[in-house]
């Protein structure tokens, strides 16, 4: 029952209460030295992304070189500053996310796009590899209209290529960004501080067409 309960997103009363403080976490990010916190640079653009476990996808972003700072944390549920337990448990609503602010003059939100459909399996649902539940399940979440119609192109650019490759449909979720809340201090740029940690990531194996 504690299986499928992860599996099927609760109904907004049915959701965890939560709370009105928000986590605590460090002030700069572990790889860039920037403010994890905004207000950010004017010049920049922010966009979730949901794609498993968000130790490896943080990654994937920030070490690109050309991200402003990306921040681990919780989006698209119902329960206010949720803990980490609380999203596991599947009554929070919450996918795990990877706030993502970006100067789209250094990378553009397109190559962004690239990263995301090339580095996990976006067909599985409401999993990813070995992880289960609702948490992991595949997301875009857009701040701009651009950034949406883009967003919303490129997935049946993908689905394309992954139907001639024999994969099924796509069941990622794209949708104007949530409200983000930061997931605990240590789950910030994981990976950086434990390089030997957990990645469940694993894509498909089909490239996503060159952005440029």
């Amino acid at each position: 029952m504690y299986w499928k309960t992860k599996m099927v997103l609760p109904a907004p009363l049915d959701a965890l209460p939560g709370r009105e403080q928000s986590m605590p976490i460090p002030a700069r990010h572990y790889v860039t030295g920037h403010s994890l916190l905004p207000p950010y640079p004017a010049r920049m653009e922010i966009a979730l992304f949901g794609m498993g476990c968000f130790w490896g996808a943080e990654r994937r972003f920030w070490e690109t070189g050309a991200i402003h700072v990306t921040a681990a944390g919780y989006a698209g549920g119902f329960t206010p500053n949720p803990t980490y337990h609380e999203v596991c448990t599947g009554l929070t609503g919450h996918n795990e996310v990877v706030q993502v602010v970006f100067d789209p003059r250094a990378m553009s939100f397109s190559t962004l796009l690239r990263i995301f459909w090339e580095a996990h399996d976006p067909t599985q649902g409401m999993r990813q590899g070995n992880d289960l539940g609702t948490q992991y399940r595949s997301g875009i979440y857009t701040t701009t209209t651009s950034q949406m119609a883009k967003a919303m192109s490129s997935r049946e650019i993908y689905q394309s290529l992954l139907t001639r490759a024999g994969h099924g449909p796509i069941t990622t979720e794209i949708l104007p960004a949530p409200e983000f809340f930061f997931a605990e201090g240590y789950h910030q740029q994981y990976l950086a501080k434990n390089p030997q940690g957990y990645c469940g990531l694993g894509g498909t194996g089909i490239s996503y067409p060159d952005p440029t």
